[in-house]
């Protein structure tokens, strides 16, 4: 049921999250990179650890929950999407900067690494409205409906950045 003020938060989340995915779009796919003076060859380490931060403060924060302690849970959650954020940051830097990184692996393994990122990518496109409609609803304190949102959420959120620490290794 709709409540006052919702439309404009699923009018700002729909903004905000397709405008994400097509800026991300055009970088990946339009953009080559290049073309600006700056060594951010550290970036893809920090980012590494930016995921792993999430991740871990991911599962922090469901254990928190599940003994019953929600403030702790709510400052673990925020503090996940706020690495994810700079995660987020740093990931349009260094591939502004950069561009991709080509895989050099051969063979199955090959097929492995694209099954992972190609499913990483998806995942990741869904996430963000996932994540904004799940603070949006403890925020409202619907919680009965953030805990049935949250259910899918945190797997996949949990996913794509265990994923991305994974990628991380694979292209090294």
């Amino acid at each position: 049921m709709a409540r006052q003020g919702d439309r404009s938060f699923w009018i700002f989340n729909a903004l905000v999250s397709s405008t994400a995915v097509g800026f991300l779009g055009w970088l990946l796919l339009v953009r080559e990179g290049g073309g600006v003076n700056a060594d951010l060859s550290f970036m893809p380490g920090v980012n590494a650890a930016l995921n792993a931060t999430s991740a871990t403060l991911l599962v922090a924060g469901l254990l928190a929950i599940r003994n019953g302690r929600r403030e702790v849970h709510k400052r673990l959650m925020v503090s996940a999407f706020a690495a994810s954020a700079v995660f987020l940051v740093g990931y349009v830097l260094y591939h502004y900067a950069h561009g991709d990184t080509p895989y050099q692996g051969q063979g199955t393994i090959r097929i492995v690494y694209f099954s992972v990122l190609i499913s990483h990518v998806l995942l990741s496109i869904v996430m963000l409205p996932m994540i904004l409609t799940t603070f949006f609803l403890a925020a409202r304190e619907r919680f009965a409906a953030h805990k049935r949102l949250a259910r899918w959420t945190l797997p996949i959120w949990l996913y794509v950045s265990v994923t991305g620490v994974l990628i991380y290794f694979m292209l090294r």
